[in-house]
């Protein structure tokens, strides 16, 4: 095996034989040039590594890099070696390391699809052919960065709440990552990455609201304005404060008429149970029953399938329509209920027991704050303010709901609308700059004087000022400058 020094010129000479043959370089030990029957010079680097193993990976073809800089990267090459490193075994782990389409597949093939349910299965499918595979698709997984999730974000920019969702779906999967050893710990490319502002909010459903709406469900049911068993779903759905889905799956089987209980064998967060008011023993009760229908609110085009969304959905949109109600979506009525929940005074946890919430900050999500009781809480907050302005003891007592608008009193003449009783009212046929016997002004248009610098038999000179001296003195009769 050949050694020299590896110049252009030994390198352009060297000839094609009937097999390999390799050129060492005398230079940097383990430097050498391969060179193939068909004429093909390839500049490679040999060494052994810190485990005992041999490799010789190729640097560059000649030609597309020089002698000197093949030389300068096998330097580095050995240079790693001696550190403890080896970069055939890195190239060779970048070649294979998978893209982020390969990625999305084993994400959800072996985390989505057993540990989430179809539906948000199918969600997450969606995000990734909709929003993930065109913008980062291609990209090694290693090499994604958060300046390529900041620009998928501003990309999805006008539907924030979507975008939102495909920065969460991310993150887990890039966590994922980092556990499948594709990335270093803690390189999660999402991080710090802030979301959109969600600024959609369900409104509350009212008292006065609610009162038209059950007037009509009754005029409905009594005169067959709806379909019964749309106006059941409605029912059911306010008294156990359920999703939507949980009310048109709802068998028979899982209802306990005689414990009064109700148990869902899954839902949006896994199996529950809930107790059946004495007003919801009384609607299931009178709820007709369908023979070979497993469901309390079937079908109504076909039994033996639960009602659909669809229908459940438009339904609900007709009725507060001819209730001449404003629309909000089915989702106001679990919002209304988990409101009423927390506005009965029972214990944060009970209620959560009874709108099925996992954690309290989702479940105050749902609760409400009505106009009534803030109203109270400020008149209350009025009130004590007062009782200390006075010397009086505060008294701890909430302030009550008023039955009646407090009646308005009598105007009293150069009284301000609002309350203020120091207003002086300036007559129409008296020029700007008169004397009303309580102060002398000299305000005339375009030369406007403020109240600090009036003086008159009404007003003090405040103390502490130049004019009063420490404690203040007599009112002036009239301002001289």
């Amino acid at each position: 095996m050949p050694k020299l020094k590896l110049t252009k010129t030994a390198v352009d000479t060297a000839a094609p034989k009937d097999k390999d043959y390799e050129l060492r370089d005398t230079i940097i030990p383990g430097f050498l040039l391969k060179v193939t029957p068909l004429g093909r010079k390839i500049f490679m680097v040999q060494y052994t590594t810190g485990n005992g193993q041999r490799r010789k990976p190729a640097i560059g073809r000649f030609g597309e890099i020089t002698v000197e800089q093949a030389r300068a990267i096998a330097q580095n090459w050995l240079a790693e070696v001696r550190k403890g490193g080896d970069p055939s075994a890195e190239r060779s782990a970048a070649r294979k390391a998978p893209t982020i389409k390969e990625l999305c597949e084993q994400f959800i093939r072996d985390y989505s699809e057993t540990r989430n349910k179809p539906g948000t299965v199918r969600t997450n499918r969606g995000y990734v052919r909709t929003h993930i595979f065109p913008a980062l698709g291609h990209l090694k997984v290693a090499e994604v960065t958060r300046a390529d999730v900041t620009a998928l974000m501003k990309r999805m920019e006008r539907s924030p709440v979507n975008a939102n969702r495909v920065l969460g779906f991310l993150r887990k999967m890039f966590n994922m990552a980092e556990v499948w050893g594709y990335r270093p710990d803690g390189s999660n490319p999402c991080r710090h990455v802030p979301k959109y502002p969600e600024r959609g909010r369900t409104r509350l459903i009212t008292d006065a609201e609610l009162r038209i709406l059950y007037a009509y469900l009754d005029r409905a049911d009594a005169e067959g304005l709806e379909h019964p068993f749309l106006t059941l779903a409605i029912r059911l759905q306010f008294e156990f404060a359920a999703r939507m889905s949980e009310i048109v799956q709802l068998e028979w089987s899982w209802v306990d008429l005689q414990n009064r209980r109700v148990v869902w064998p899954d839902s949006k967060t896994g199996g529950m149970s809930k107790p059946i008011s004495a007003e919801a023993l009384r609607i299931l009760e009178a709820a007709p029953r369908l023979e070979g229908s497993p469901y309390v609110c079937p079908s109504i085009f076909d039994p033996t399938k639960p009602m659909s969304k669809n229908t459940y959905y438009h339904g609900w949109k007709r009725i507060l329509k001819r209730a001449g109600l404003p629309h909000i979506g089915t989702h106001g009525i679990r919002h209304r209920a988990a409101t009423d929940i927390a506005n009965s005074g029972v214990p944060v946890k009970v209620g959560m027991a009874l709108t099925a919430h996992k954690t309290v900050t989702m479940f105050m999500r749902y609760v409400h704050t009505e106009d009534d009781p803030i109203r109270f809480a400020a008149e209350a907050v009025a009130e004590r303010r007062k009782d200390v302005l006075a010397g009086r003891r505060p008294s701890a007592k909430p302030a009550e709901s008023p039955s009646a608008p407090p009646p308005t009193p009598p105007a009293v003449p150069g009284a301000d609308p609002i309350g203020a009783t120091n207003v002086i009212q300036v007559a129409d046929d008296k020029p700007p700059g008169y004397d009303d016997g309580r102060y002398t002004s000299r305000t005339r248009i375009g030369n406007y004087r403020p109240f600090r610098h009036r003086a008159g038999s009404n007003r003090a000179l405040p103390p502490g000022t130049k004019r009063g001296g420490a404690r203040g003195g007599p009112a002036h009769e009239t301002v001289d400058g």
